[in-house]
């Protein structure tokens, strides 16, 4: 499954709210969340830090919106925050998405954001509802805006994704998506962990000008 590459990883807003949450992670990376805007069809806001290398973090909280109710992403991120906030997923952006929907067996659902400028990002998604079954496996997304207008753009070029920590298998990412899911996260060190209740994200790690933020 050719061009596929890790994009971002979504961390869940906690009882503090998705603004507060996003200032204390920016003071332990020592940059600042922007307001990333709407999800419309999701019911879910974020803000984001754009990284070096096309990566970026997004802290996502949902709206007092139907959609967060009935839609699978919103759901999760709704769980997860009443859970009380943390790593949420991780995501991979791909060339081709139709090579991952014969894969799945399922289609992609149509995802769109817009920013506090007006201008509309819009995208392809696949695998929520694994990521809801399994957390350790990843959500895989089609940009369908041109590269200038990812969300990395405008990184301050001072903080890049250094190293993940994953509750799970590999085995079982490489089982569920192919091999290609694993190369995605070739350019970060992945520490897989054999931990005792929920798979999924445990810890990212963060290159900065003041050494290496563990969040």
């Amino acid at each position: 499954m050719p061009g596929m590459r890790l994009d971002h990883i979504s961390y869940a807003a906690g009882p503090d709210g998705l603004e507060a949450t996003a200032q204390r992670l920016g003071s332990l990376i020592g940059e600042s969340f922007v307001d990333g805007g709407v999800h419309p069809r999701f019911g879910t806001r974020n803000m984001l830090l754009p990284l070096s290398h096309g990566h970026f973090l997004e802290v996502v909280g949902v709206l007092d919106h139907p959609a967060s109710d009935k839609v699978p992403f919103g759901q999760l991120v709704r769980t997860r925050s009443e859970s009380g906030g943390g790593w949420l997923c991780w995501v991979v952006a791909v060339d081709d998405i139709t090579e991952v929907e014969h894969r799945l067996g399922r289609h992609s659902v149509p995802g769109n954001r817009r920013r506090p400028d007006g201008y509309e990002l819009t995208w392809r998604q696949i695998g929520v509802r694994g990521a809801v079954a399994d957390p350790q496996l990843p959500i895989v997304m089609k940009w369908e805006v041109p590269p200038e207008r990812h969300p990395s753009v405008g990184a301050s070029g001072k903080v890049a994704l250094h190293a993940l920590e994953i509750a799970g298998d590999p085995a079982r990412v490489e089982q569920w998506l192919g091999a290609a899911a694993l190369s995605a996260l070739a350019d970060v060190e992945v520490d897989w962990v054999a931990r005792h209740g929920q798979p999924g994200i445990v810890a990212v790690h963060l290159a900065t000008p003041a050494g290496t933020v563990r969040l």
